[in-house]
């Protein structure tokens, strides 16, 4: 939250305890466990190390830190810790418990602890952005901690697929010449989280070159749903892409395939919807003029007489039962969306060809507890959500449980301002192991990756 947006909030009384927050629950979590049946696990403990509190009887342990040298020897740690995914070790491994962490790392070219370089894994010298990974063994012991892809840009956040790879999306779309850079950036790469050199660093172009932020994968159909985090106005679009390999597999994405973009007829900027609940039927897809971008960036790109539906800071994206969720961190008129929101999530039926705009998000007293600006997003074990709040003031992974209560689960005790004006970083790219016993969650900066363990209920 900026300065100017809370002294605007502080002014209206928008500050203050809680969350303002509604939605049609019930859609997000079909198909879930039961979730919890109250507020939570309690209240926040206090940290005595000053690092991350947690409710009473959960315990977590620094996996890794920016800084700290690679147990693969490549390097240092860099830097920039967000979006981030655990897949089971192959069936092939005989120890079956491991679990291959993989995250990002949001470098820019100003970074000064870059993705190292290594050869098979380096898309252009000059990107310092990339992916790491972490494979932990059966007790969450990490056994090693190596490069898989380097050489890209600002790799925000990106989505597992269901063969059991990870796409990593560049949020920068630098061309080549440009900042230093000697390729054209802002595509998507994949990466094997177990074996990185078999999928090297292979830019996925068909699959549009913009400001990704996130996707998430159609397991029955193989279409793959984009998000672009675009800073400036027009804002970003939300796409799909239609692979000529529907099958999916590892490297099945290089194959090419269709890009198009969402229309919603009739509303050219999501930030004007305000009340769940609001359906829209007949969702149309455009085709993307240009995917490359190589005159023009594809939301200023000619979609015709009906036009494009655009919509401020979309984020988090996320398969769950039979629809794809995005989320609309936050929309503010003063920098040019047509309204104002403090967080959106919402679900399209891609069998109804429908969008329903499932919660929304607001501060309402308290600006220490969470409840704006929500970003990475992940379906939990227990039955509800878990969002990584990216804002001012104290930082929070939340919950969401199915019946609309908002919890602390987490909050960020490293302070990387001064005493006097303490800041927190951001929260960025939790996710679950795969038996769900771990929650896994990264503080951006400092870079920190932590497992947390504790009494989940189910």
């Amino acid at each position: 939250m900026s300065a100017t947006r809370r002294q605007v909030l502080a002014r209206s009384g928008a500050l203050g305890a809680g969350i303002a927050f509604s939605g049609a629950l019930s859609e997000l979590f079909a198909g879930t466990a039961t979730a919890l049946g109250h507020s939570g696990y309690g209240p926040l403990v206090p940290d005595p190390k000053g690092l991350l509190d947690l409710p009473k009887g959960f315990r977590y342990r620094v996996l890794s830190r920016e800084g700290d040298e690679l147990r693969s020897g490549e390097g240092k740690v860099p830097g920039n810790h967000d979006g981030m995914a655990a897949f089971a070790g192959r069936s092939a491994d005989r120890h079956s418990g491991r679990v291959h962490l993989v995250r990002n790392h949001e470098n820019r070219n100003t970074a000064t602890l870059a993705v190292p370089t290594v050869e098979g894994l380096t898309y252009d010298p000059m990107g310092k952005g990339g992916c790491t990974t972490l494979t932990l063994d059966e007790r969450g012991k990490v056994l090693g901690e190596r490069v898989a892809i380097a050489g890209t840009a600002v790799n925000c956040a990106g989505g597992p697929t269901p063969w059991g790879t990870w796409l990593t999306c560049e949020e920068n779309e630098d061309k080549a010449g440009t900042n230093g850079y000697t390729k054209d950036h802002g595509f998507i790469f994949e990466v094997d989280p177990a074996d990185p050199h078999r999928t090297g660093a292979v830019p996925l172009t068909a699959m549009g070159r913009f400001q990704h932020e996130a996707i998430a994968v159609d397991p029955k159909r193989g279409i793959v749903y984009e998000t672009e985090d675009a800073f400036e106005k027009p804002f970003g679009l939300f796409y799909r892409f239609l692979p000529n390999k529907p099958e999916g597999g590892c490297g099945s994405l290089r194959a090419g395939g269709r890009l198009q973009a969402m229309r919603v007829p009739g509303v050219p900027d999501l930030s004007t919807i305000q009340e769940t609940g609001a359906t829209f039927d007949g969702i149309e897809w455009a085709d993307v003029p240009d995917p490359l971008a190589a005159q023009t960036p594809i939301r200023l790109q000619n979609f015709g007489p009906k036009g494009i539906t655009h919509a401020q800071k979309l984020e988090g994206c996320y398969w769950g039962g039979r629809s794809v969720y995005f989320v609309s961190s936050f929309a503010r008129s003063a920098e040019g969306s047509a309204a104002d929101h403090y967080g959106q999530i919402w679900r399209y039926d891609p069998d109804a060809r429908r969008l329903t705009l499932v919660i929304v998000f607001g501060p309402d007293t308290d600006v220490q507890l969470p409840g704006e600006s929500p970003d990475n997003i992940a379906l939990a074990p227990t039955g509800g959500l878990m969002v990584c709040e990216d804002g001012e003031g104290a930082q929070h992974v939340y919950g969401v449980t199915r019946r609309g209560e908002v919890y602390a689960m987490a909050r960020n005790r490293q302070n990387i301002g001064t005493p006097e004006e303490p800041e927190w970083g951001e929260f960025a790219g939790v996710t679950f192991s795969p038996d769900g016993k771990t929650m896994y969650v990264n503080c951006y900066r400092p870079g920190t990756t932590f497992a947390v363990t504790g009494p989940w209920r189910r």
